[in-house]
């Protein structure tokens, strides 16, 4: 541990008066002070003032900073690695524009799993140990309007790499143990969250509505498109009509801009793409239950793409959100690329050439925006770690504790 010296109280020695000599040892979450009691004889005409104060565990106050927000980049990269090999995908399909994708190289899908997996087994990891060492602060998120909505992110990046694994099957025991380990946690933060806009007091849906609530409908849909793939299209429509349902009446509370609504930071307003996601995830979902991109699936792809027009063309909702570089940029490129993935499976149903252009479009767009979210997120790495000045703790001189 170390030790730096520094004023905090100031102790007059007279004659014949003890002196109190505070020692401070600061720790993570922890000042304990302790005094010795020295006896002296000769008079002191300055003050005497003694201090210790030990750096805080430079890993802890990462922990500390971490929260379920950093999932944002396990979503993007695994609905990425989920886009290329749905477009890889062999199908009836034969337009040229489709073609172009099939000539990927397999190897580069292969190292876009395993960067995802590693991402999301890291952040995983990390979120342990903050629930390990800093449960308070993870007991705060879970009571956060915002915070809460993202403890769904994880099961829904796993259910994501799930499907998009290139190493078994969906019908395979492994896909099916894994299913029922992502989806019980899905479904326990459902009966808490949607019990709670029901039953419980102050916190019903008008007053704690923001964008971020739609990733509990997603988590729904992420998870019937995952037993849709496995046959299992009862289990699928249960939990595709537990999110349609919440979805509607949260799309409805959000359109009204009531006060929860409102209560997004600036900083965070790249969340408001999640509109385009809980649609677009919808499409794909009740394609795989229904087997067929039919009119329903259309629908809900036209919603997103809606709702994606009337986004970009209000750039200015965002300028302030983008001055400096944060975390939350990575709400952009998840709802991309959902509705990229969402745009295969028009184009392979209708087989045109608008339809694969806009395919075309789409997916090059989440691409680019993946790329540059992590070149951008490489390069300001620094911004995601304790600073100097997290590292101490400064106590002022009128007792009172004050972290930095």
């Amino acid at each position: 541990m170390v030790e730096t010296q520094g004023i905090i109280f100031f102790f007059y020695q007279s004659k014949n008066f003890p002196i109190y000599t505070p020692h401070f040892t600061c720790e993570t979450n922890s000042l304990s002070i302790s005094y010795e009691i020295m006896d002296t004889k000769e008079p002191q005409s300055l003050p005497v003032t003694r201090v210790f104060v030990t750096q805080k565990n430079h890993f802890s106050s990462i922990l500390s900073r971490f929260h379920a927000g950093f999932f944002r980049i396990s979503l993007s990269l695994c609905s990425q690695a989920l886009l290329w090999k749905t477009l890889s995908e062999p199908s009836d399909d034969i337009h040229k524009f489709r073609n172009i994708f099939r000539m990927l190289p397999s190897t580069a899908f292969i190292l876009l799993w395993s960067l995802a997996l590693f991402s999301l087994a890291l952040l995983s990891l990390l979120y342990l140990l903050r629930l390990l060492f800093h449960f308070d602060m993870v007991k705060s998120e879970f009571s956060h309007h915002v915070g809460v909505n993202y403890l769904f992110a994880p099961w829904i990046s796993w259910l994501l790499l799930l499907q998009a694994t290139p190493f078994f099957k969906p019908k395979e025991v492994y896909f099916l143990v894994l299913w029922w380990i992502f989806v019980v946690p899905i479904v326990a933060l459902d009966i808490k969250i949607y019990g709670q806009w029901i039953t419980k007091g102050k916190r019903f849906l008008s007053g704690v509505a923001n964008p971020t609530s739609q990733l509990s409908v997603i988590g729904n849909l992420v998870g019937a498109r995952a037993a849709a793939k496995m046959g299992w299209n009862e289990s699928a429509l249960l939990l595709f009509a537990i999110g349609m349902s919440h979805y509607l009446v949260l799309f409805v509370t959000l359109y009204q801009r009531l006060p929860g609504s409102s209560s997004i930071p600036a900083m965070l307003r790249p969340v408001f793409f999640l509109f385009l996601a809980a649609p677009s995830m919808a499409s794909l979902s009740w394609d795989s239950i229904h087997g067929k991109f039919d009119s329903s699936s259309k629908m809900l792809f036209f919603l997103s793409l809606f709702l994606f027009l009337s986004l970009i063309s209000r750039p200015a909702l965002f300028k302030r959100s983008m001055k400096k570089f944060n975390v939350s940029w990575w709400a952009y490129s998840f709802p991309l690329t959902v509705m990229a993935i969402a745009s295969t499976k028009y184009a392979q149903e209708i087989k045109n050439t608008a339809s694969h252009i806009l395919m075309l479009l789409l997916s090059g767009l989440s691409v680019i925006v993946s790329l540059v979210l992590m070149v951008f997120t490489a390069f300001n790495s620094n911004s995601f770690l304790p600073s100097d000045g997290d590292d101490s703790m400064h106590c002022t001189s009128n007792k009172r504790l004050s972290i930095v």
